[in-house]
Order: structure tokens, then sequence, then C-alpha cells
């Protein structure tokens, strides 16, 4: 339940900003040590980049922003237990348009984008994907291999080629995050529905629909001043805060939307967050009235999983394989999203459509079975402005010098912290709102559990 300030100032022992992963995560922690825990959000929900609905239309929850686990995911799957929740792989086969436009079985499409990419692990010196990829083609296999690299760098990291880091790509392929994924049973709704109840449960006091506007600090005093629900500004003070904003608002000045920093971040922070990139995505959820395509073209497509065209607007389409439902999701990623930046949102739920419809080769049935489609403008939001976080050409230490914290009063989280290589995730979210509560339990001198 929202909460309402009833003072203009209070007082907690630890400010939390932001009510996704990172910050309920965090919240959590440190309301299980009895701290005066105080969350803010920006929004009049919880959840942040992962966003959830039920849908009438629809007859499964439609994520419009976080779907899948990556690798491992020990934290996510901690919580899924304790929520009485399971996930399941995705598996699944995979198809790509050839040449001429007609689907083919590619089940190697990711293992081929690895190998390319994995090798600029060892490079000398970083460079952009682009002028990496570029090297690499040589030949019709090298050139084939490179295309499906270019292709995992704009669709999977949302990255733009021509700036972001091929060493870091590498690193992250190296450590395994990207060689599995799942999906939670019923969503992310519920898990983060149990993470939610469990800071109220320990006593920490949620303030949705409230704006920070000025964080204020010195060694062991912060001031944050809020604008609430009512559009009254209030000041919180506490000894501590956690920042988990993404990176596109840490970075953006110039309206009412802007977070000042008094005094302002140092060099070394603002030098971090010009080496971190938010990735741009388009995500459409698309309903039908029967999952057709499990159907035609004598059942082909029935174990379908994604469908990948490198020549339409959305590249990428996904079923919600293993389970079997009327939702398609498309996906365009990096360049390919910028290009639709500025179209309306009607515009590109028809575009979505119809290049299903493309892939398929059956427009007159995509149009037929379709029922609506629902998305949501990340590029836009002005508590998001993007879609998670990528590094730039020599930016392999911003992701620790962002995560670093200050005097021991100012800590940060979010995934755009993550040190190992768990950027992007949900579960590296989690992860890092555990670390910065730990940092502050430390800094009150508590001992952390």
């Amino acid at each position: 339940m929202e909460r309402i300030f009833h003072d203009r100032i209070m007082d907690a022992d630890a400010i939390v900003i932001g009510a996704g992963a990172a910050g309920l995560a965090a919240a959590r922690s440190l309301a299980r040590l009895s701290l005066r825990v105080i969350v803010v959000e920006a929004r009049d929900r919880v959840g942040g980049r992962v966003w959830w609905r039920n849908m009438t239309q629809a007859k499964a929850p439609v994520e419009l922003g976080a779907e899948f686990i990556h690798g491992p995911a020990e934290h996510t799957m901690v919580l899924l237990r304790e929520a009485g929740l399971t996930a399941v792989a995705t598996g699944g086969e995979g198809w790509t348009c050839s040449k001429n436009g007609e689907l083919r079985r590619d089940d190697k499409n990711f293992a081929l984008a690895s190998r390319a990419l994995k090798a600029a692990h060892s490079l000398a010196k970083d460079e952009s994907a682009e002028q990496f990829l570029r090297r690499l083609e040589k030949d019709e296999a090298t050139r084939q291999m490179a295309e499906a690299a270019r292709a995992f760098v704009e669709g999977f990291e949302a990255a733009d080629p021509a700036i972001a880091s091929a060493r870091a790509i590498a690193d992250e392929l190296r450590s395994g995050v990207d060689s599995t994924s799942a999906r939670p049973v019923g969503g992310y709704g519920p898990m983060f529905e149990h993470l939610h109840n469990a800071c109220v449960a320990a006593g920490a006091q949620m303030f949705l629909s409230t704006v920070v506007r000025r964080i204020s600090w010195r060694p062991r005093a912060v001031e944050v001043d809020v604008r609430d629900p009512r559009g009254e500004s209030r000041t919180i003070r506490a000894r501590a805060a956690i920042v988990t904003l993404p990176v596109g608002v840490l970075r953006h000045s110039g309206d009412e939307t802007e977070v000042a920093f008094n005094p302002e971040l140092p060099s070394v922070k603002r030098e971090a967050l010009r080496n971190i990139e938010m990735g741009q995505v388009v995500k459409v959820t698309l309903f039908f009235r029967t999952a057709f395509w499990e159907r035609i073209h004598n059942g082909r497509h029935r174990d379908g999983a994604f469908f990948r065209c490198g020549g339409h607007p959305f590249t990428g389409y996904w079923t919600q394989f293993p389970e079997r439902n009327d939702l398609i999701v498309a996906w365009a990623g990096g360049p390919k999203a910028i290009a639709l930046r500025d179209a309306r949102q009607t515009e590109v739920i028809e575009r979505a459509m119809n290049g299903f419809g493309a892939l398929l080769n059956e427009p007159t049935l995509v149009r037929k079975e379709f029922e609506g489609g629902a998305m949501h403008d990340w590029d836009h939001d002005p508590f998001a402005r993007g879609a998670y976080s990528y590094l730039v050409v020599g930016g392999q230490r911003a992701r620790g010098a962002l995560a670093a914290p200050l005097d021991q009063t100012l800590f940060f989280a979010g995934e755009a912290t993550s040190t190992d290589d768990q950027g992007g995730t949900v579960n590296g979210a989690l992860e890092t709102g555990e670390r910065a509560a730990r940092e502050v339990a430390m800094s009150l001198g508590i001992p952390a559990t």
C-alpha cells in the first residue's frame, strides 16, 4: 500500500532510492537488521524495469520489461523458492530467415555469435564490437559469423556495435551468464510481490509516486529532497543512502526529472557514467486468438521458440515455449530500436504484427488472428531512459567505479554496478542491492547476517 508523508521532514537510518530489484533487495536486508529504512520510488508501483501486467486480451501475464532469468542466477532462484515459485528453461527450436526469405532451422546462431566474440577477450587493446567484427570478415564463413555476432550485440546486448566494448562483451560471454535462460513460471510479478511484502513485513517504509529532486550529502549525513504524490516538497534525513537509479537517469539533466547531487558526484563517478551506456530496446507483446503458428505449414513450427530475421524492423520474435499460449514477443534492439524511437505506439505495434506476418509468409492469417498488443516506451520513460546497461570502448572498470561507496555515506546499486558480468540482468540487480546493504550495515557498525 502506498504510504503518505505526514511530516515535512522524516528521519531514517538509511534511505533507498528506487524500488526496483536492487532497491527492494537492499531495503529488505537493511530492515531485517532492525534499521529504520525508507524507500522512495518515483513510479506508482514497485519493480522498476520489471513490469508485469495482467491484461484481458492475454491468457498469460505480459512482461513489458525484464522477462528472462540468465545463467545460474542464484539470488533470483533463492527468491523464487522463498515465494514458492519455480522457473522453466526456455528450450525449443530456433528459426532464421534465409536469403530468399524462407525460414530454416537454426539452433546454432547463438553459438556462432559467441564463438566470434569470445576471441575479443584476448585483444591487447579494447575496440568497438564493429571494428572487431569488420576485421573478422575475411571469407563467407567468417562473414556469416560476424553477421550473427553483430545481431547478438544489437539484439541481445541492446547495444550499438559502433561504440560497444568488444572486450566487455567477450568477458560476459566467458562468464557463462548468457549461456542458459529460463523464465519464472507465471512471470516475475509474484516474485516481486513477495519481495515487496517482505520489505514491508521487516519494517521498511515504502513511499511510491515520490520523485527525488536533490541528494545533499556530507560524511555520515544525507538529506534527500522529494516531491510527494500531492506535489509537495519533503525532506528525508538519514545516515546513509543507497542510490539504485538507472544510468540513464543519473546522467540526465535539463528538466524537472533531473536528480541533482550536492555536492556533485566526483569526477571518478562522472567518468564511470560516461563509459556505461543505456541500451535501446523496443519490445512488443502481441496477442492472438490462438497459437496458429503451431498449426500452419503442417505443424512445422509447433515447437518454435525463437524466430530471427535481420532484414525486418523487428529482428527477433519469440513464443513462450515450452509453455503454449497465444502470446508472441517482438524485439528490436540497438540501432533497430532507435529507428523506431519516434513512431507512435499504435504504429510500432502494427509494424510488429506485420513483421510477424511477413516472417511466417502468412500476412492475412496473422492479421485475422491478431487481437492487440502492448508495449512500454522505456527510452522515453523519465525514470528509466533506456533498457539496460552496456559498456563502451575502454569502459571495463566503469561498473566497479560506479559501485564504489562515497565517504561511507552514498552507496550505489543496480544492474549497471554489477562487477561479475551480470549487468543488464535482474539477478545482477538483486545481487548489487544486497551488496550495498552489507556496505551500509558495515558503515553503521552493524554486523550483517
